[in-house]
């Protein structure tokens, strides 16, 4: 009865101390996440162009180091036409909702750009992944971007995604060729085969156009303001 009664004692003291056995780090381990949420070919009345969207990030559960990357190359001679970097602290606050903090530098056949970033992504309701990042320039400017995306299930594997982004800027950039207010949308509708849910590949459409000073800007450098691409490309992530 002695042995009975020591060994449901050390199983009380085991099953008391058994959480703090494990750490901090074996509890919320360190994960990281490559992604190509879009690898593309855009075609349209210009020619054949390479566009791109890719994320990446490394930490915890509520707090991650992100990397950002997006961009096009020109139709006509393959130089940068627009590419921009990112890199921001993460910190989740809610269920499905981070706010950001960081660096955004922009990179154009006119004149480069830095920013600092401060932003809210997050899963808005009825599953609309939401973006929305406010943008102080190192010359004063401000900015605003609104990325909203949704996925709908056509089946399990075949999948339509419409999105829509938008950028308001506070004041007239001249060296950048882009003007106050509403500077410029782009709505796009892909369409992917998940053959697995980190292999996909899609095909769509995807519609920019600027407006206001920002159009008047590229009008007079000679540049479109408007473009309708058709879009065939990879999704994947690791």
């Amino acid at each position: 009865m002695s042995i009975i009664r020591i060994s449901s004692v050390t199983a009380v003291i085991l099953t008391a101390f058994a959480p703090m056995a494990w750490s901090h780090s074996d509890a919320d381990p360190v994960v990281s996440m490559f992604a190509a949420n879009q690898f593309e070919l855009l075609a349209d009345g210009h020619g054949v162009g390479i566009g791109w969207d890719i994320d990446a990030w490394l930490g915890r559960d509520l707090e991650k180091l992100w990397i950002k990357s997006s961009g096009d190359h020109s139709h006509s001679d393959g130089a940068p036409q627009r590419s921009e970097l990112e890199v921001l602290y993460s910190k989740g606050i809610a269920t499905y909702w981070d706010v950001q903090a960081g660096w955004r530098g922009d990179f154009t056949d006119t004149e480069d750009r830095h920013w600092f970033a401060l932003g809210l992504q997050g899963l808005a309701p009825y599953f609309f992944e939401t973006a929305l990042t406010f943008y102080i320039g190192d010359q004063g400017q401000t900015a605003l971007r609104i990325n909203i995306e949704y996925e709908l299930l056509i089946t399990q594997k075949l999948i339509l995604t419409p999105e829509l982004g938008a950028n308001i800027y506070g004041r007239n950039d001249p060296q950048t060729e882009t003007g106050s207010g509403l500077a410029d949308i782009e709505i796009g509708l892909r369409l992917r085969y998940e053959f697995t849910r980190k292999f996909a590949p899609y095909i769509g459409v995807s519609y920019h156009k600027e407006n206001g000073k920002t159009a008047d800007y590229k009008r007079n450098a000679g540049k479109h303001t408007e473009e309708l691409s058709l879009v065939m490309g990879l999704r994947f992530w690791f």
